[in-house]
């Protein structure tokens, strides 16, 4: 399983890798936010940690240009900035995950196998209509046009895709989408699911709410695979 770290304090770096190389990671370890673009372009990756505070230049920067550069391996933030801004921002550039400075070895390599799991089962195109989603490398298509999403309405168009035809209540949905953000505004899931609701009707795909019990995705045509 190899491993991008980005983390430029070269004793936490050594530690982090030490540690995930006894569980199977094979570790490359970039200290430069120069250096990790370089080698997610030239090497494959299935899952990366970047530190936020690199010496060359932010790595919210960096994580926007992994993406836009094809980087589709699931990151998780590693960093000391626990703020909610900084949280959202990193998910909403692209992150899959974001933990917290100082943090527990047990609880990184949990979520390190979470977001795993996670890719593994995101194997797949899902369809609906004329929709196409691959919730792995978080792109969504119409006939062949790419639909702009955002980390979040990706989110949430997974797990609608993932129940299409049936109602995923709000409960569900709202702490899937804010899992580590308890401070979350209660009409979040609403903007969201409004956001990209507008983003879908040109699929021909609608998400309905029903009062009392969730959200439902649909379509004239049923889902596959």
């Amino acid at each position: 399983m190899n491993l991008l770290l980005v983390e430029d304090d070269p004793m936490l770096a050594r530690g982090i890798a030490v540690a995930l190389s006894k569980s199977g990671y094979v570790v490359t370890i970039a200290a430069t936010a120069g250096d990790a673009l370089c080698m997610a372009r030239s090497n494959s990756f299935n899952i990366g940690i970047l530190d936020l505070g690199l010496p060359d230049r932010d790595g919210m920067d960096l994580l926007g240009d992994l993406r836009a550069a094809g980087a589709t391996f699931p990151i998780l933030i590693l960093s000391a900035r626990a703020g909610l801004n900084d949280r959202i921002r990193g998910l909403d550039t692209g992150a899959d995950d974001y933990l917290v400075k100082p943090f527990a070895l047990a609880e990184l390599e949990a979520r390190l196998r979470a977001l795993l799991r996670r890719q593994e089962d995101d194997s797949v195109w899902r369809r609906l209509g004329r929709l196409q989603f691959d919730s792995a490398g978080k792109r969504a298509l119409v006939d062949d046009s790419e639909v702009e999403l955002t980390s979040r309405e990706c989110i949430v168009l997974d797990m609608l895709l993932r129940n299409a035809g049936k109602v995923v209540s709000k409960q569900k949905l709202f702490d899937t989408v804010f899992t580590f953000e308890s401070d979350a505004a209660p009409n979040a899931l609403e903007v969201q699911v409004s956001r990209l609701r507008q983003k879908l009707k040109a699929a021909g795909v609608t998400i309905r709410a029903l009062r009392g019990l969730g959200y439902r995705i649909e379509s004239g045509n049923e889902i596959s695979p």
